[in-house]
């Protein structure tokens, strides 16, 4: 989908109100807005216009949501009254640096379709309220990009951000590029460009940023943000004898089903990845024997289903896992990037960490771990010597060592008590859907979906747990019902709409009303 291609580069239509030209920028902070306005702001009194650039800053982290307003006009006859602030029905360009910026922008009624030229990155930085719903709470990005077009007289919608950093750039860069590409304000590109120069910082970057937008608005160019599909290199290198059991592992994998192999590669490799070869014997050993349960007639959906969500259950999070996550090289090449980092420069990395009692006593061997957990007294007094936030410099060779020495008790890992425990569960979990399938086949598929409840570790991994056993423990009131299926999945779906449960409270007292 070319999302350019809509744009008409109709300059704005200043002359009805003596040449006043209004613009408004939604930024988050950190984005570079107040740069931005700056460069806007500079622009126009370069070039003979009187200008005055305001700011609203959120009280969020990194100030929030901030709207930018920009007034420009013409210095001849006198000085002009500018106002403070955007009103609604009231601006001529409306800059968003985030796609829900837009959003914001629409219900705002900044965007008119008489008036409003709408220039808005598709990248997306997630709010608060989408991080913290336990299921998917991203809003829909395609429902912003419509309204949009329904609300403004022209759309620019580009991934800025992406344009920004292959130039080693940020996005207001990208932004004031797209601005200048629509011609939507009477100065040609060398006057945007001396702008950028004018500011004195990161000159060539910028300027970098600025023209490939530029070029994207005026050529149509496709460059809509999609997400990144990662495809697993099937070649592998090691030693011969490990070699040897990766081929044989996806020996394993080319005899399952057609429709099941794709998910359940992917699962095989999580799950070697996590540990070795022997364990994804293990994963492959355990959908065997759910395709002797599963059949063509339902075209393997019970397999099919199985192979994401046990792989994500043998793949747990733990203290080994996450150490070894944040010392693995192809980790500190991407924050590096991320970070712009170039020659010469250093770069400090901290890590944030909290573990409680139970996590250090699930890195323990599985006797000595559950002697602890059993004794309420013993794992309080291992709680308040661990239970405390800790800042971990991995640019420092003490920091990176105690991680990746961490990472190292992988090969003992199957001999902790979080390791026992998992275990016990994904075998409990496969029984009820053994038990499950032979009744009903629909309520085993969703017994098997019931384990995307439980993800993360610490305090997360218990309250999916504890939501997990609630509506897995509504199967002796459903089944034998026609319509179990459908209300173990609404179970399931009330769970994951907050965070405290309310939603699977009352879809559980529903459910006790007629059983």
């Amino acid at each position: 989908m070319n999302d350019a291609a809509p744009l008409r580069a109709r300059p704005a239509e200043p002359a009805q109100q003596g040449g006043l030209i209004k613009l408004a920028v939604m930024a988050v902070g950190g984005q570079g807005g107040g740069v931005l306005t700056g460069w806007i702001e500079r622009l126009a009194r370069d070039h003979g216009f009187a200008s005055q650039a305001t700011s609203v800053a959120g009280v969020a982290q990194r100030t929030g949501a901030t709207i930018y307003y920009i007034e420009m006009a013409p210095s001849e006859g006198g000085a002009p009254v500018f106002a403070l602030a955007p009103a609604p029905g009231d601006v001529d360009i409306l800059i968003a640096s985030e796609l829900m910026e837009a959003g914001r922008g629409i219900q705002r009624g900044f965007v008119t379709p008489d008036r409003t030229l709408l220039i808005g990155s598709t990248h997306r930085a997630l709010v608060v309220t989408e991080k913290t719903v336990p299921g998917d709470g991203t809003a829909d990005r395609d429902a912003v990009i419509v309204a949009a077009r329904e609300a403004a007289r022209d759309t620019v919608f580009l991934d800025m951000e992406r344009l920004a950093k292959d130039a080693g750039s940020v996005i207001s860069a990208s932004l004031f590029g797209a601005l200048a590409g629509t011609r939507a304000l009477p100065f040609d590109d060398n006057a945007f460009e001396d702008a950028i120069r004018a500011g004195g910082r990161g000159v060539e970057a910028s300027l970098q940023a600025f023209r490939k937008a530029v070029s994207a608005v005026r050529d149509g160019e496709d460059v809509v943000g999609e997400t990144a599909r990662i495809v697993a290199d099937t070649g592998v290198q090691g030693p011969p004898d490990l070699v040897g059991e990766w081929e044989a592992l996806m020996a394993r994998v080319a005899a399952l089903p057609a429709s099941v192999r794709v998910m359940a590669e992917a699962g095989m490799r999580k799950v070697v990845d996590f540990q070795d070869t022997a364990y994804g014997g293990e994963y492959l050993d355990h959908l065997g024997d759910l395709t002797r349960l599963d059949d063509e007639t339902h075209d393997w959906e019970l397999t099919r289903e199985a192979a994401k969500y046990l792989s994500n259950a043998m793949a747990y999070d733990d203290v080994i896992g996450v150490a070894d996550k944040k010392t693995r090289a192809a980790r500190l090449v991407r924050i590096a990037g991320e970070m712009a980092q170039s020659d010469g420069q250093l770069m400090r990395l901290t890590e944030y960490m909290h573990p409680r009692g139970e996590e250090i006593a699930g890195l323990l061997p599985w006797r000595i771990g559950s002697w602890i957990v059993r004794g309420p007294g013993r794992l309080r007094v291992l709680d308040r010597v661990v239970n405390r936030g800790r800042r971990v410099r991995t640019d420092r060779a003490s920091g990176f060592v105690t991680l990746w020495m961490l990472a190292g008790l992988r090969r003992w890992r199957r001999g902790t008590l979080r390791h026992a425990d998992e275990m016990a569960h994904v075998a409990a979990w496969l029984d009820l859907v053994r038990a499950s399938v032979a009744d009903d086949y629909d309520l085993a598929v969703e017994v098997v979906r019931a384990r995307r409840l439980i993800k993360g570790y610490s305090d997360t991994h218990a309250r999916g747990l504890s939501k997990y056993d609630r509506v897995l423990g509504a199967l002796a009131m459903l089944k034998g019902r026609d319509d179990a299926a459908d209300w173990l999945r609404r179970l399931r779906e009330a769970a994951l709409k907050d965070e405290d449960g309310e939603a699977l409270d009352g879809a559980l007292a529903t459910i006790g009303s007629f059983a």
